[in-house]
């Protein structure tokens, strides 16, 4: 049986930026961009995003599509009998952890949609809107039945494939998202005040950069790119051979960056130019916004558009988790695609909906000091995220074979390769020490 792949350059696109963009995108990278140097703290990103994440980036596409195997397969075909196995393991639990609190975001995101479309936030005053929103979250009923809306919508696209399912969705869904997202930036911008909002964004700060501003532009362009976690191994492994690796990896890297930026000039112009704090964090998407889109013409119009955005970030950031997820159970125990993703549905919304109760009624119960969300949270994003990450690189930098390595980076010698070097010093020296020091920084704060 045809193992199945992404018809071109575009499908592979829409996918991986998909997965890449996410709600991080929508309110932590411009709140980062604010809090340490403004265009400063986007130069030091962009560099990071370029010097380091993008031959990261291109290792992960290197490996799946080398082995046309879901994420620990590939390894066990790369180096069998060996533990490097492991690596492909950490990414699947990865993706699990992952999945099993962001659904729960989604599910809020449909839940606001649904209440802006039957114009609920017709109330401007902060203490209305923050009343709502714990009474959503820490409910035991209503966010769990949003929740699995949510799995289920996404889970249906998985289980439809990747060239009918995961390609065909994330190509109508993506460019509808950053058209809205352009939409909601224009009616920001013309806003009175808009301007501070601008300069909160492209007015550098150098004054401000300093060691852990460092880090935190290093930390935010590892995560924002997935990687780590096994999507783009995996999806790496259904990018047709003719494709260039490093194209498709500078693409994706560009197109998230330009949409942060975009989700930053449609956000933070209007919570300046109603003199809002930016950081609020997910107070800022569920609290804040909604109090200005009652205060604005139309306002309601808009907030439908923002949690449409919001909802088609996290689908198609869900949708890539599942398929680490999905690719190994289907390859490894030789099931159906719709009876792997229906178990991997019904186990992801059991953790999810002991997350959302962790909001609430079960606030009490702790795994290591911590509440069901953000354990899964903490173990994901500090520390199996850097751990996978740091892996591959030592793998591909010092265990596989370099000329495996350079095959695949020139296409089987159809592309001339003329950055391999540039990619494969820093693959084997810096990256590594640069995952070391963001993973150390995690988790000893």
């Amino acid at each position: 049986m045809k193992r199945d792949e992404f018809s071109g350059f575009f499908g592979v696109l829409v996918a991986t930026v998909g997965s890449a963009v996410g709600l991080g995108n929508l309110w932590r990278f411009p709140y980062l961009v604010g809090q340490n140097g403004g265009a400063a703290f986007i130069l030091v990103y962009l560099a990071f995003v370029l010097i380091i994440c993008l031959p990261i980036a291109v290792s992960e596409f290197i490996i799946g599509r080398r082995t046309r195997a879901n994420t620990v397969k590939a390894f066990q075909i790369l180096a069998p009998r060996t533990p490097w196995s492991a690596i492909g393991v950490v990414g699947v639990i990865a993706a699990f952890s992952i999945l099993a609190f962001y659904t729960v975001v989604g599910g809020w995101t449909m839940d606001y949609l649904f209440r802006s479309i039957i114009h609920l936030f017709s109330k401007p005053d902060i203490s209305s809107l923050e009343s709502q929103f714990t009474t959503m979250v820490t409910s035991p009923v209503r966010p769990i039945v949003w929740t699995v809306v949510f799995v289920l919508f996404s889970a249906f696209i998985v289980m439809c494939g990747i060239k009918k399912g995961i390609e065909k969705y994330s190509r109508i869904m993506m460019p509808f998202l950053f058209l809205m997202v352009v939409i909601l930036m224009v009616r920001s911008l013309t806003l009175p005040g808009a301007e501070k909002g601008i300069a909160f964004l492209v007015e550098p700060d150098f004054s401000k950069i300093n060691t852990s501003v460092i880090l935190a532009a290093l930390g935010q362009a590892f995560f924002s790119l997935s990687l780590g976690m096994g999507c783009l191994i995996t999806y790496g492994s259904y990018i047709p051979n003719k494709e260039n690796l490093t194209r498709v990896s500078f693409s994706t890297a560009m197109s998230d960056t330009l949409f942060a930026m975009l989700a930053g000039l449609a956000i933070m112009p209007a919570v300046f130019a109603f003199g809002i704090s930016p950081q609020e964090g997910p107070g800022l998407v569920f609290i804040v916004l909604p109090r200005i889109f009652a205060q604005i013409p139309l306002g309601n119009y808009f907030a439908v558009m923002f949690f449409v955005i919001l909802l088609i970030a996290a689908v198609t950031s869900v949708i890539s988790l599942l398929e680490v997820v999905t690719a190994y159970v289907t390859e490894r125990l030789k099931v159906k695609r719709k009876y792997a993703v229906g178990v991997i549905a019904l186990l992801v919304t059991v953790c999810a909906s002991f997350s959302s109760l962790s909001q609430g009624v079960l606030s009490d119960v702790k795994i290591f000091g911590k509440t069901i969300f953000d354990f899964f949270d903490y173990l994901s994003a500090n520390i199996l995220l850097p751990l996978g990450g740091l892996f591959i690189v030592l793998f591909v930098g010092w265990y596989m074979k370099k000329a495996l390595v350079y095959d695949e980076f020139t296409n089987q010698g159809t592309l001339k390769g003329t950055l391999f070097r540039a990619y494969y010093f820093i693959i084997r020296y810096v990256a590594p020490v640069a995952i070391a020091i963001v993973f150390l920084d995690l988790i000893l704060r």
